[in-house]
């Protein structure tokens, strides 16, 4: 009786699983999409002057800034939506509005060395409308102690 029953819900199963998804489709229900209705890769690039910046030998306890200097070469407005630095002590500042086509702005970042020894190697991580959509900028340098 068991093996009776077995075989009635597999075939059951089975039997239900002959239809193709192609058959179910509607084509009625279809919704036609032109090619200016979809997203489009943006065309745009930061170029930078430098990516990188070494602030030298510093005392604990300074603060020091940079301008992370940049172009716009793509063909599309740049958006930059966030600018993170990887702890509390690098703090980015970054323009809010649409960078345009050729137009040059600056990623302006302060480091503060208080309660920091020793070398040092900082990101500042940038959201963009780029593809990829990150770019990451490095802030390094050595902190030395002060001599008493």
């Amino acid at each position: 009786m068991k093996i009776l029953v077995i075989i009635i819900v597999f075939s059951i199963s089975f039997s239900s699983c002959q239809e193709s998804a192609v058959s179910k489709i509607n084509p009625s229900k279809q919704t036609k999409v032109s090619l200016s209705q979809v997203d489009r890769p943006t065309d745009v690039q930061m170029t930078f002057d430098a990516t990188e910046w070494d602030f030298g030998e510093i005392i604990q306890g300074d603060v020091v800034a940079h301008a992370f200097e940049f172009t716009n070469t793509g063909k599309d407005p740049l958006i930059i939506t966030d600018a993170k630095g990887s702890c509390g002590c690098t703090v980015p500042e970054w323009p809010k509005a649409p960078i345009a086509s050729g137009e040059k702005a600056s990623i302006n970042v302060k480091f503060d060395s208080k309660g920091k020894k020793g070398k040092q190697n900082k990101r500042v991580t940038l959201i963009t409308n780029m593809v990829p959509s990150q770019k990451v900028l490095i802030v390094k340098g050595q902190i030395n102690l002060k001599e008493d």
